[in-house]
């Protein structure tokens, strides 16, 4: 019993000086003993542990590698949300943000505490009784994935917090503010004190912070990955995100990632956001040692220039930084709009250009038979991503860069916008390039192209042409259409290419014995796309006609058509003149939709969707009251408290109508989080803008 005794407590000690140094290097980034000593360290206590596996506890050091691969990841639902962030790109933008704000609750404190945004995967860590218990990605901002067993390989991230002294959290957490103003800071710390102890022995903690990937690391990863064979990673972000979703926890332990934390939830009796990073030290979870406490607007954006400035030697890839109000009573009057809270805002880096070369243009065949020019590129790293392709959009737009094929281009990226040609460098031409001519032929079927006068698009004549049925077929499954849950792009053109289907109609025509036999599927997975399939046999009128693909019909075109004639047996039979006859539906879209319903191949194919068990809903609006009627809306950006979809309804229901673009005749423009160009079009025009709360109170 005495050796056990002793084992017992020399396996104790080891872990507790394992832990230490783990604390001294990853959040104090100090080292007081070689990596060969505590590799040495590491090994003693795995080799005790395997001779007493009755001491092996969950929060032991040699537990961050172990048990077998997972077979899917379970959900798991946040207790609060995983918010987004609203991105501002100038200080202008950022001053517009905070005068914004200030006009939501004037009586807040703003001053600031200041971050580097990582480019990184946002994770959530939950600490029950002071032991890491479930960790899990952001998913939707309501409901993520746990990654548990992979975020337990991330040396950075503590099985167990450390429990800070009062001395510590005096000496360490800055008494910015006393609760209510009362009493002294001796007298706070001491509460906050209590909490702790209380959190880490018997309650919940949760760190929420950045998974990243150093750039010496995902060099390394990616010369690994030459010498395999394999494809390099494309940015540190996809490869960190890529391991944290790795069923093999093994597998994410290769892959060394890094962690910071940046918020600390819990009622533990802080008051600002600098206390938070704070304690989130004591407590041994690592936080980035450039964030920094600003008390003036003009304090951030020197932090900001000074970021952009270091950038380049930063041992992480960032895209900006973040500002957050620091007042934790403020940040939480503010509320949140949509999936962003009030008081936080990214500020972006300004938008990085880089050049490279344009080595050949392909045409791209779209659904309605639309080409458009790509331009195909030498591989160039910008904006955090390598880039190799970029939309040229039209012919016109070629001709107003003056590009040619091997010119040498200025490529420009902003955070996550679409990578795109902004300007030529002709003196760098070596007499060698080539003009971009429009193709005369399709590069999909051969058929002649057309372009009608007065477009600028240009277009395959075939109306049977092989590229527009894979492109219509992945429209009409699409989100916004049928919503065919499991089939994308790829498993279209697989099974285009298998020849099991042709139409959209041959999809509600497959069978379980058609997908088993392919490439990456299995029973399970056969079985999920089957039931997937049934599920949307049943779809009402406006999805329906949206999925048919109709040149010039898009979501809003297909819901007044829905309106208005009800069935589609009615749409079916309608004359040019009836198709005139409906609100907001010009000349050019009648005569689109009367083409398209007069053609017998797209009668054929309404009726072989309805013989194989296609069940449309007819419509039917039921307007309460008609207190919107004549009002015409724009919808930008995401809400809070219902869906697009469901604003849209709310907005039929009262008798508004809704439209795709803003112009002079639009009443309200609709701006959540994240609205883009639609807002700025409604300031330019004047149209009245409203946010979520002003549009809930016109609801009501």
């Amino acid at each position: 019993m005495t050796d056990r005794a002793n084992t017992k407590r020399r396996i104790e000690k080891l872990r507790e000086e394992i832990n230490r140094h783990r604390y001294l290097y990853h959040v104090l980034d100090r080292t007081e003993i070689s990596d060969g000593a505590l590799d040495s360290l590491k090994h003693e206590l795995f080799t005790l542990e395997q001779e007493f596996p009755e001491f092996i506890t969950a929060d032991s050091p040699t537990q961050r590698v172990g048990g077998k691969p997972l077979a899917e990841f379970k959900k798991v639902e946040h207790k609060t949300r995983m918010l987004s962030m609203e991105d501002v790109f100038s200080p202008e933008e950022l001053r517009e943000w905070l005068e914004r704000i200030k006009r939501v609750y004037p009586q807040g404190k703003y001053n600031f505490y200041a971050e580097i945004k990582m480019d990184g995967l946002a994770v959530s860590l939950i600490y029950k009784n002071g032991a890491f218990a479930v960790g899990s990605t952001r998913g939707d901002g309501r409901v993520g994935e746990d990654v548990t067993l992979n975020l337990k390989t991330i040396e950075a991230i503590p099985l167990r917090l450390r429990v800070p002294t009062e001395d510590e959290i005096s000496a360490n957490v800055p008494p910015l503010k006393i609760r209510g103003g009362r009493g002294s800071y001796e007298s706070w710390a001491k509460e906050s004190h209590q909490k702790i102890i209380h959190a880490l022995t018997q309650g919940e903690i949760e760190i929420r912070g950045e998974v990243f990937m150093l750039k010496k690391t995902f060099d390394a990863l990616n010369r690994e990955q030459k010498k395999k064979g394999e494809e390099p990673f494309a940015n540190p972000r996809n490869a960190s995100a890529g391991a944290i979703r790795q069923l093999d926890p093994a597998i994410s332990a290769s892959r060394k990632l890094s962690f910071f934390g940046y918020a600390l939830l819990g009622d533990l009796g802080l008051t600002t956001h600098q206390q938070e990073h704070a304690l989130m030290k004591l407590l041994g979870v690592p936080i980035n040692p450039l964030s920094q406490h600003c008390t003036t607007f003009e304090e951030v954006i020197a932090y900001q220039k000074k970021i952009q400035k270091a950038r380049e030697k930063l041992p992480y890839w960032t895209d900006g930084v973040v500002a957050v109000i620091n007042d934790s009573h403020t940040f939480t009057r503010l509320g949140v709009v949509g999936k962003t809270p009030r008081g936080t805002v990214a500020f972006k880096f300004p938008a990085e250009q880089s050049t490279t070369k344009v080595r050949e243009v392909r045409w791209q065949v779209g659904r309605t038979g639309v080409l458009t020019p790509v331009a195909v590129m030498d591989p160039v790293f910008v904006a955090g991503t390598t880039v190799q392709h970029a939309t040229l959009h039209n012919i016109d737009e070629i001709e107003r860069l003056g590009l040619k094929i091997g010119d040498t281009v200025i490529l420009e990226k902003a955070g996550d916008i679409i990578p795109k040609i902004v300007s030529v460098l002709p003196k760098l031409r070596t007499g060698h390039e080539k003009a971009i001519h429009t193709p005369v032929a399709c590069p999909a079927c051969g058929a002649k192209v057309t372009r009608a006068q007065d477009e600028v698009a240009i277009m395959c004549s075939n109306a049977n042409c092989p590229a527009k049925d894979l492109e219509r077929i992945s429209h009409f499954v699409s989100k916004k259409a049928f919503d065919i849950d499991g089939l994308g792009y790829k498993l279209v053109e697989q099974l285009t290419a298998a020849g099991l289907i042709s139409t959209p109609a041959d999809i509600f025509k497959l069978t379980k014995s058609d997908l088993v036999d392919l490439e990456r599927f299995g029973e399970k997975s056969a079985d999920n796309l089957i039931a997937s399939i049934d599920k949307a046999r049943e779809v009402n009128l406006p999805r329906f006609i949206f999925g048919l693909g109709i040149k010039h019909v898009g979501e809003e075109t297909a819901v007044d058509l829905a309106k208005y004639f009800g069935t589609l047996r009615k749409i079916r039979e309608a004359t040019l003149e009836e198709f005139l006859d409906v609100a907001q539906i010009g000349e050019v879209v009648a005569r689109s939709l009367f083409d398209y319903f007069s053609a017998k191949v797209n009668q054929k194919l309404l009726d072989d969707l309805i013989e194989a068990g296609v069940r449309i809903q007819n419509y039917t609006l039921h307007v309460t009251r008609y207190t919107l009627h004549g009002k015409t809306f724009v919808l930008t950006g995401g809400l809070e408290s219902m869906t697009r979809d469901e604003a849209k309804e709310k907005i039929r229901a009262l008798g508004g109508d809704i439209s795709s673009s803003v112009s002079k005749n639009t009443n309200y423009v609709v701006a959540g989080t994240d609205a883009g160009e639609k807002l700025d079009k409604a300031k330019k025009l004047g149209v009245k803008v409203l946010d979520e709360n002003e549009f809930l109170k016109l609801l009501k």
